[in-house]
C-alpha cells in the first residue's frame, strides 16, 4: 500500500527522491519521510500530510546527501501522525528503515525487545523489525547485510523493505516478501522503488526481485541474493515499455479525469493485434500453452478484489453465455480461507490492475497448490501475478494514477471479452454471433468518442444531485455488475454513500429507503430485459424517488418516467457495459468534484493494496 523510493549514487538525492514520492502518493498519502547518509552521518525528517508538506519542510532545512530512501505511508498500525511516518530509527539512530506490508508476529517481538531493554517511540510494526536488526546488529556483532538477513528470518508477515546503516554508510540494504520492490540500474546509479513509476524518467532498465529476495548496494555494485538460503543471483535485467508521459496529468485537473478519457485509447490499445474479425475470434499469444486446458476445464473460478471483482463478474456472463462452462466468482479475500472445489480440471483467473494484490496473490498460490491452471489478467508487466500465473493476459491500460479505477476496468472487461469470445468460437458460439461481437468492440472506439465528446448533460445531472446523501444503482443481467461499479466510483471519490444491486431485489429491502431524497440510477439498455427494468423504474417513480437511466436510446416510456437520462450509442449487449461504465465513472468524478472532495487522492483508500 506505501510507497518506497531509494537512491543510491552520486547525485544530490533529495530532489529524487521528493518527485519519487509525488509519484508514488497513490499508494498511500497520510504521512511521509525522508532519511539520507551525509558523511557518514543519518538524517531523518518525517511528517503526517502530504508529500508536498513534507516537500516543504525539507525546503526549509539543510538535509542533502547522495543515498536516500523515502515513504509516503497507507496506515495499518498506528494513526497517522510524525511518530508513526517512515522512516523508522531504532533507538541508537544507527539503523533506518522504510517499510511496507505487515509483520504479523510484531506484537511477540516488540515485547521480546522490550525485556531486552529496547525503548519504543511508535506504535508501528515496522519500528519493531528495525528495532530486531538493530538488536542482532550490535548484540550478535553482525555486518549491517546479516542483521537484516537475521532479523527477516524471524518475522512473520509481509514486507518491501529498504534500509540504511550509519555505521555502514556506503552500504543499502532491501528485501521483499509479498510486497513489490524493484531494482533500476542507471550507469552507476541504483533506484529502489515499489513500482517502476519513480523509476522511469532515470531508466529504462530494471530487475523484479521476487519472493524471499534481497539486493545489497554498495561501491561494488549491486548483489541479489536469497534471504533464507544466502545464494547469490543472476537475474535479467527488463526493459521498461512505460513512458514518462503515461504518469503526467497534462492539461488535465485530475489524473482520473485523464484516465476516463484515455479510454478512448486504451481499450483500443487492449484490442490491438488480438481480434480475428472474419472469424469472428480472437488471439490472445498468452494463453496459447495452456489452451487445450482451458478449453476442456469442466469449471472456471474468477477471483479478485474491489473495481476487478466487478469486471470478474461480468467476465463470469460472457463466458458462461459464449462458452456454456460454470464460473463461480469470488473475493480473493474469501477463496483464500474458505474450502473451494478445485481440482486439475479447474481454471481460475486472477483479476488485477496492479497485478500485486496481496488477496489475489494468495489465492493463486493455493490454487496452484491445488492442481489448477491459473491464468492472470493484469495491467503491469513484470508484476507478481504476471511471473506466478501459468499464462496470462495484459490488459495494456498504461499507467493509472488515479486511486479509483477507471481504464483498467474497461480494459479488463475489453480482455474478458476477447477470452468470452476466443473460448465460445471453440465450445458453443456461432461465427456469425462471433463476427458481430468483434464487430462491435472494433467499433467501440466511435462509440466512446460519442460518449466523451459533450459531457454537460451529466456535469448537469450531477449538479442537480449534488446534496443527496445516498444513491442506488440498479441493472439486470450484464449490466447489474454495472450497477456495482458505478456505485462503488461514487462512494470512493464523494464519500456518497452508495448501493448496487440486481434490479429486481430492490424491493427485497432496499426499496424501503426510496423518497424523493434519493437518486436511483438505472443502468436500461433497449435489450431484453428492459420491459422488466421499466416496471422496476416504475415502483421507483411511484415513491417519489429521483430516476437517472443510462440508456442506448431514447424513448417515450423513458421520458415519461425518468427525471434524467444519460444516452449512449447502441452497441452490441454484451459490449454494453464497457460503455455503460464510462459516464458512470464521469458522474462520480463531476459529483466529486462540485462536493470538493480530493478526486486522485481518496481518504482512507490506496491504490496498490498489497496488505491483506
Amino acid at each position: 500500500m506505501c510507497g518506497i523510493i531509494g537512491y543510491y549514487g552520486n547525485e544530490d538525492a533529495i530532489p529524487i527522491l521528493i518527485n519519487g514520492l509525488k509519484r508514488l502518493e497513490y499508494r498511500g498519502y497520510d504521512s511521509a519521510g525522508i532519511a539520507v547518509i551525509n558523511g557518514g552521518g543519518l538524517n531523518v525528517l518525517k511528517q503526517a500530510g502530504k508529500v508536498k508538506e513534507l516537500e516543504s519542510s525539507v525546503e526549509e532545512s539543510t538535509l542533502k546527501g547522495s543515498v536516500g530512501i523515502a515513504h509516503t505511508r497507507w496506515a495499518t498500525h498506528g494513526e497517522p501522525n510524525d511518530l508513526n511516518a517512515h522512516p523508522h530509527m531504532d533507538e541508537t539512530g544507527t539503523i533506518v528503515l522504510i517499510h511496507n506490508g505487515i509483520i504479523e508476529n510484531y506484537s511477540n517481538l516488540r515485547e521480546a525487545l522490550q525485556k531486552e531493554g529496547v525503548t519504543f517511540k511508535s506504535d508501528t510494526d515496522t519500528e519493531v523489525l528495525v528495532q530486531l536488526i538493530a538488536s542482532f546488529y550490535r548484540r550478535d556483532k553482525l555486518s549491517f547485510e546479516q542483521a537484516v538477513r537475521a532479523a527477516l528470518q524471524e518475522v512473520v508477515g509481509t514486507f518491501g523493505i529498504v534500509a540504511l546503516c550509519k555505521e555502514e554508510p556506503d552500504v543499502m540494504v532491501a528485501a521483499r516478501h509479498g510486497s513489490p520492490l524493484v531494482l533500476g540500474l542507471s550507469d552507476g546509479a541504483y533506484f529502489l522503488a515499489s513500482d517502476a513509476s519513480p523509476i522511469i524518467e532515470h531508466t529504462r532498465n530494471v530487475i523484479y526481485l521476487d519472493e524471499g529476495e534481497m539486493v545489497i548496494l554498495n561501491s561494488d555494485g549491486y548483489t541479489i541474493k536469497q534471504i533464507y538460503k544466502n545464494k547469490v543471483l543472476s537475474k535479467a535485467v527488463t526493459t521498461l515499455n512505460m513512458s514518462l508521459e503515461e504518469i503526467e496529468k497534462g492539461n488535465f485537473p485530475h489524473f482520473m479525469l485523464k484516465e476516463i478519457f484515455d479510454q478512448k485509447q486504451t481499450i483500443m490499445d487492449t484490442m490491438r493485434g488480438r481480434l480475428i474479425l472474419d472469424e469472428g475470434s480472437a488471439h490472445l499469444g498468452g494463453l496459447m500453452d495452456c489452451l487445450d486446458r482451458i478449453e476442456n476445464a469442466s469449471r472456471f473460478y474468477i477471483t479478485a478484489c474491489g473495481t476487478s471483482w466487478h469486471a470478474g463478474l461480468v467476465g463470469k456472463y460472457l463466458i458462461e453465455e459464449c462458452a456454456h462452462i460454470p464460473v463461480h466468482v469470488e473475493y480473493a479475500s474469501e477463496f483464500r480461507y474458505r474450502k473451494v472445489i478445485i481440482d486439475s480440471d479447474t481454471v481460475v483467473i486472477a483479476i488485477s490492475q496492479s497485478g500485486e494484490t496481496a488477496d489475489t496473490l494468495a489465492a493463486i498460490r493455493k490454487a496452484k497448490e491445488m492442481g489448477a491452471l491459473t491464468v492472470g489478467i493484469c495491467n503491469v508487466v513484470g508484476s507478481s501475478i504476471a511471473r506466478e500465473t501459468d499464462c496470462g493476459v495484459y490488459t495494456r491500460a498504461g499507467s493509472e494514477i488515479g486511486v479509483a479505477s477507471t481504464k483498467a476496468f474497461t480494459a479488463q472487461l475489453t480482455v474478458l471479452s476477447m477470452f468470452a469470445l476466443k473460448l465460445g468460437r471453440r465450445k458453443n458460439l456461432s461465427k456469425r454471433e462471433g463476427i458481430n461481437i468483434a464487430k462491435s468492440l472494433v467499433g467501440i472506439e466511435k462509440t466512446i468518442e460519442s460518449t466523451l465528446d459533450d459531457t454537460s448533460n451529466l456535469e448537469y445531472i450531477a449538479g442537480e444531485t449534488v446534496k443527496a446523501n445516498n444513491f442506488l444503482y440498479l441493472g439486470r443481467g450484464l449490466n447489474f455488475p454495472v450497477a456495482l461499479e458505478g456505485a462503488l466510483k461514487l462512494k470512493e471519490i464523494s464519500y456518497i454513500h452508495a448501493e448496487g444491486y440486481p434490479a429486481a431485489e430492490m424491493k427485497h429491502g432496499p426499496i424501503a429507503l426510496i423518497d424523493e431524497k434519493m437518486p436511483v440510477v438505472f443502468i436500461a439498455p433497449h435489450d431484453l430485459t428492459f420491459g422488466k427494468v421499466i416496471s422496476n423504474i416504475q415502483e421507483v417513480k411511484s415513491r417519489r424517488g429521483k430516476i437517472i437511466v443510462v440508456t442506448d436510446k431514447k424513448s417515450k416510456r423513458l421520458d415519461k418516467l425518468t427525471d434524467y437520462q444519460i444516452v449512449v450509442p447502441t452497441t452490441h449487449t454484451r459490449i454494453f457495459p464497457i460503455v455503460a461504465s464510462i459516464p458512470l465513472q464521469l458522474l462520480a468524478y463531476y459529483l466529486a468534484v462540485l462536493r470538493g472532495c480530493e478526486v486522485d487522492q481518496p481518504r482512507n483508500l490506496a491504490k496498490s493494496v498489497t496488505v491483506e
